[in-house]
């Protein structure tokens, strides 16, 4: 019941940023707004405020916004309708739905700088038989607190100093071990490793891996900010260089997509975590979200302002037929899509589950 409590409620936090961001982006340009839903399907609850229907519906995987007039259909030539504002305009009121799910993941990153993440220290926990940290003489309990004259308190920050060198180089570890302080020039041994994205690495490794001391690190409000600028920039470049990958066949669509049941899955184990595993996840998923539906694909918002600037080039807008066969179309690939992530999702996270039951 919590890990579907926690699904329920990053899922919706995500919905209600989305959807406000058409909605505010709406209302500014003008546009009557007929209908405001988080979820599809059976209306759960529902409410009329002014020329607006807002509702809650069974199946919450999802939600919309109606303008009045947004279809060739029901277009009525009325100044307060979609379709009669100009194609700037419009792409504005589109884009504004991913990009408030940017600014929500960059305001969740800003919060968990601030208030506070834990952090891996640079004791040592073990050693890897046959690297440079046992052969020079390091233990298990030395806490790490230089490399190469470099302060380091935190094991991520040791890590990258390290994977930074070559096989041909030293490091030169300072550690302090009951009260005193010893000095080590340690080898350098260098393997290949898979990055975030599966592709092979050549990096600098001792030998050592952590304990389990963690601190709780927390950054002032200025700095924060930074940090969560930068986080929100690393994550943006990651989630492109992912897509581009993929769409070369050099990253498994199958190993890097994950639909709703893998983020039930991933909630849930963020849910056990603690608050800040949850509000990590949410940062993550909302940038995600953002990033995939700018995506210049029909149906997805990228979609439609991709339309937008075509019409505004050609001076007309789309034929009805001609919208009817790309609507179709784009909704055919994403729910295929949808298929076979669920299918992946399945056999990734319940997989051997599935296996056992169908043993004797």
């Amino acid at each position: 019941m919590v890990s579907l409590l926690a699904f329920l409620f990053v899922l919706g936090i995500l919905i209600i940023a989305h959807e406000l961001g058409h909605f505010m982006a709406a209302k500014k340009m003008g546009i009557r707004i007929e209908k405001f839903s988080l979820g599809f399907g059976y209306k759960l609850i529902s409410r009329k405020k002014d020329d607006t229907e807002y509702t809650i519906c069974l199946i919450p995987l999802g939600g919309y916004v109606k303008f009045a007039g947004d279809t060739l259909e029901e277009y009525k030539g009325k100044q307060d309708e979609f379709l009669s504002k100009a194609p700037r305009q419009r792409a504005f009121v589109i884009f504004m739905g991913p990009a408030l799910n940017y600014v929500l993941g960059f305001l969740c990153f800003w919060i968990i700088f601030f208030s506070g993440y834990p952090s891996l220290t640079t004791k040592v926990g073990s050693l890897v038989d046959g690297y440079g940290a046992q052969e020079a003489g390091i233990r298990a309990g030395d806490t790490v607190v230089a490399v190469d004259g470099a302060k380091v308190k935190f094991f991520e920050d040791m890590q990258k100093l390290i994977q930074n060198k070559k096989a041909a180089d030293t490091a030169r570890l300072s550690v302090t071990r009951n009260g005193r302080e010893y000095s080590f020039d340690v080898r350098i041994k260098e393997k290949a490793l898979p990055d975030l994205l599966g592709k092979k690495q050549t990096v600098g490794l001792i030998g050592i891996t952590p304990a389990d001391e963690i601190i709780t690190v927390k950054h002032g409000l200025i700095e924060a900010f930074g940090l969560a600028v930068r986080k929100t920039w690393d994550l943006t470049v990651l989630m492109y260089t992912a897509f581009w990958r993929m769409i070369t066949g050099n990253l498994s669509v199958r190993d890097s997509v994950s639909g709703p049941l893998g983020i039930f899955y991933i909630t849930a184990q963020a849910a056990q975590l603690g608050p800040t595993a949850l509000l990590h996840l949410i940062a993550v998923l909302s940038v995600s979200l953002a990033i995939f539906n700018l995506l210049p694909m029909p149906i997805l918002d990228g979609g439609h302002i991709m339309f937008l600037i075509i019409e505004r080039i050609r001076g007309k807008q789309l034929s009805l037929k001609a919208e009817q066969i790309i609507t179709q179309a784009g909704l055919t690939i994403l729910l295929s899509l949808v298929v076979l992530v669920t299918y992946n999702d399945i056999m990734r996270f319940y997989g051997d589950k599935i296996v056992n039951l169908f043993k004797p």
